[in-house]
């Protein structure tokens, strides 16, 4: 086959892997997605695309006896060539193994409030590599995978879905605060009431769990009345 025939079907080969590692990341990024999926999505994408464009890349190559036959070399040599690309690409398989591991267990997302090293910025981008993020300075942080694997991060968008209900109680001095605080302990089950301050009146702080913060709120606004009523029933508002 002569040596133009060759390279139409490298080019070939090429085209038709790039077209299709385009498909595919038409397909996945046109989802509408939380954070959570885009995140994973994100990364498997640059991944499969990368595969594709090796692939193909690979078998373009392959066509053309000149590339083969330097290839047929290397083969033969393959200890050597093995220890060289080992050592080459430890710290880039590193960080693109870092970029799948974060991927799934996702101690950032895209669109996460974080901190690194003192420095808070919002998760703009999470390569096969490298994940950028943005400051408030409008400065882009350039973080290896591996590293952000690896070292302790601060994330301020993932929270606990579980909040916190929180009302305060004036009681004024004089009265059986022990007997009160035993009393606003039924409110809720398992609310953890305590007194706060006794600086002019008694400060009373009774805090329950709430499945979100809406009903966390929900329930400040019960917490309120049936406190209202429990303690003007002991006598203790007039």
């Amino acid at each position: 086959m002569p040596l133009w025939h060759r390279l139409i079907v490298f080019g070939v080969v090429l085209l038709i892997t790039l077209a299709i590692a385009r498909l595919i990341d038409r397909r996945i990024a046109r989802s509408q997605l939380t954070p959570e999926a885009m995140t994973r999505y994100r990364v498997l994408r640059r991944s499969i695309t990368a595969m594709i464009v090796f692939i193909g890349l690979l078998s373009a190559l392959l066509v053309i006896p000149q590339v083969r036959a330097v290839a047929g070399g290397l083969l033969a040599s393959t200890a050597v060539l093995g220890i060289i690309v080992g050592f080459a690409s430890q710290r880039t398989l590193g960080n693109f193994v870092a970029g799948l591991l974060i991927a799934f267990t996702q101690p950032v997302r895209l669109g996460d409030d974080v901190v690194v090293e003192d420095t808070e910025g919002i998760v703009e981008e999470i390569g096969l590599i490298y994940t950028f993020v943005r400051t408030a300075k409008g400065d882009r942080l350039v973080i290896p995978n591996e590293k952000l694997a690896s070292d302790t991060i601060r994330n301020s968008t993932i929270r606990s879905r579980e909040k916190v209900a929180e009302i305060t109680l004036q009681v004024p001095l004089g009265r059986d605060v022990g007997t009160v605080v035993d009393r606003l302990r039924g409110l809720a089950e398992g609310a953890d009431v305590f007194v706060s301050d006794l600086a002019g009146t008694v400060t009373v702080v009774v805090r329950a769990q709430a499945a979100d913060e809406p009903a966390a709120e929900r329930l400040e606004r019960d917490l309120r009345l049936r406190a209202y009523d429990l303690l003007r029933a002991e006598g203790v508002y007039a």
